[in-house]
């Protein structure tokens, strides 16, 4: 269970790097679509597990890849935005949502099934 703090915290971290991936980090994503679906906070707030879309889905591999390797580039311009609200930024780790993706497969198993 998650505290009200945890919460805001996770709400601002999510809008954050929304808001990276669509400037500072559109390099990084090159012609991919990514969206940041979910942030979870450790209760001490030193850890964060970001959870993304990515869209085409045949990319997922390859995104998740460049997002680890430029990890520290996203948490530096993560902390110059979080700065006044946490005394540190917390350690991030992105993980895939592929939840848009298994709702695609069912739409499409349903439509042949008709």
């Amino acid at each position: 269970m998650e505290t009200t703090r945890q919460q805001k915290i996770a709400k601002q971290i999510q809008r954050d790097m929304a808001e990276i991936f669509q400037k500072e980090g559109a390099e990084i994503v090159r012609g991919v679509l990514v969206t940041v679906t979910a942030v979870r906070v450790s209760p001490d707030f030193s850890y964060a597990k970001i959870y993304v879309s990515v869209f085409p889905f045949e990319q997922n591999a390859a995104v998740m890849a460049t997002l680890e390797q430029h990890n520290w580039f996203l948490r530096r311009a993560l902390g110059q935005r979080i700065r006044n609200q946490l005394k540190t930024v917390p350690e991030i780790q992105f993980f895939l949502d592929d939840s848009l993706e298994y709702i695609e497969q069912i739409d499409r198993a349903m439509h042949r099934e008709e």
